[in-house]
């Protein structure tokens, strides 16, 4: 009997301390039993106290990476993390378009979770106005969806607003996240969607909050949890909250390892096997 799991492919760079990137969603894709692939879009040197060197691959490697993965291994989701430029996210942008993958999360790595600016305007717009508009579920922090609905996002209803102002971009579904909240906010999240009516539909998603200092990767192992549920045909709201109950989990089992700020513990399950 051939074993054929779903496959999923990230587009993405290299975490080379292990807790984001490329390395943190194949841990991810691989925990929920999905073939992981990859298109690397850069390479940087960074540990748990930060980063000390980007590098950039030219966007044809970039555009070579995915097309071999589609042109024989097939994918049935994808997720973009940090792009790093503008050439690249036009190129994955007109890839996409030209060569669409049918469920596609965007994590609009524009600015951290701290509010620290990780692109240029030129790259924040090419984002906004040509890879977005792609996406089956975006999954904007408070910072990034501050710039993508050109408001201050400080409530749940102000989340809410932002929501419903980014799916004007083109996503279909959009979850505003709240780890970037301190307080109650810090465990809630907001998910918006147009019914087939062409109402909008927004739910409020509430978890646990966990306290661990150790959080690195989380919102690259958020959107690479959603593409992995989508890869398995799971429901786009039922793929976030599932998405959002593993991550939850490896925060609750994050790696205090040397210095800094730990990543989230992507494999916890064997952690105490």
């Amino acid at each position: 009997m051939l074993n054929i799991p779903p496959v999923a492919l990230t587009i993405a760079g290299s975490d080379s301390g292990g807790g984001a990137g490329i390395q943190a969603d194949l841990r991810t894709f691989s925990f929920h039993q999905v073939h992981g692939t990859s298109a690397l879009t850069c390479v940087t040197a960074q540990n748990t106290t930060g980063v000390t060197r980007v590098d950039a691959l030219p966007p044809e490697s970039v555009i070579a990476q995915i097309e071999a993965v589609t042109s024989d291994i097939g994918v049935q989701a994808a997720k973009t993390g940090m792009l790093l430029n503008q050439p690249i996210i036009e190129a994955v942008a007109a890839h996409l378009t030209a060569t669409p993958i049918a469920k596609l999360v965007v994590d609009p790595v524009m600015v951290s979770r701290t509010g620290a600016r990780l692109i240029d305007e030129g790259a924040i717009a090419s984002l906004q106005n040509q890879l977005i508009p792609l996406a089956t579920v975006l999954t904007p922090n408070r910072y990034e969806a501050q710039i993508l609905a050109d408001m201050t996002v400080a409530t749940i209803d102000d989340m809410k607003k932002a929501a419903q102002k980014i799916l004007t971009l083109g996503p279909k579904a959009v979850i505003v996240k709240g780890g970037g909240f301190v307080g109650k906010l810090r465990g809630i999240d907001v998910w918006c969607t147009s019914a087939i009516d062409g109402s909008l539909v927004c739910e409020v998603l509430e978890t646990e909050q966990v306290d661990t200092p150790n959080t690195h990767g989380t919102g690259c192992t958020l959107s690479s949890a959603i593409a992995a549920n989508l890869a398995k045909d799971m429901d786009p709201l039922d793929a976030v909250n599932s998405a959002i109950a593993s991550v939850t989990e490896a925060l609750r089992h994050s790696l205090s390892i040397r210095k800094g700020k730990g990543p989230v513990g992507h494999f916890y399950p064997l952690l105490h096997a």
